[in-house]
């Protein structure tokens, strides 16, 4: 083929450094436009960016000339450094090293969609660690759960 025809999906999650309670009601929407203008400035499409108070899931495509780390080492670099040039926080803001990122298919965006919009809703009945061990399991990922989040410190 003389093109390249790709769109990828990817739904990541990312958590706040020692996972403090950091994105309160208040400070949500302006946190998160800042996270979805970082998606759309590293060239991809933003679906949605929703979370709670300790972490932050994203639905977006990715072009096919980047890799997923390379867009997530963009998207929380540059946002953590936003964050902190606007002084939203009491102290210096720091996300969590690492994330997960999982590949949804077309038709699956919809629910995903979904999924990310009502995070409020989930978390009144999972906890992040449950919920990310589960989707962990869910997608087949081996992991060690030693490496999975860094205590409060």
């Amino acid at each position: 083929m003389a093109n390249a025809f790709s769109k990828q999906y990817v739904h990541a999650i990312f958590a706040v450094k020692y996972r403090k309670s950091t994105f309160s009601p208040e400070i949500k929407p302006t946190a998160f436009a800042i996270i979805a203008q970082q998606v759309k400035d590293t060239g991809c499409d933003s679906l949605i960016v929703n979370g709670v108070e300790d972490h932050v899931h994203c639905l977006f495509s990715i072009p096919p000339k980047f890799s997923t780390s390379e867009i997530l080492q963009k998207i929380k670099g540059n946002s953590s450094k936003d964050f902190n040039k606007l002084e939203m926080f009491d102290t210096p803001f720091r996300w969590q090293t690492g994330y997960g990122a999982f590949s949804q298919s077309y038709r699956e965006l919809d629910m995903i969609y979904k999924y990310i919009e009502n995070q409020e809703a989930h978390h009144r009945t999972e906890s992040f660690p449950d919920e990310f061990l589960r989707l962990l399991t869910e997608q087949n990922i081996d992991f060690d759960p030693k490496y999975l989040f860094e205590s409060l410190q």
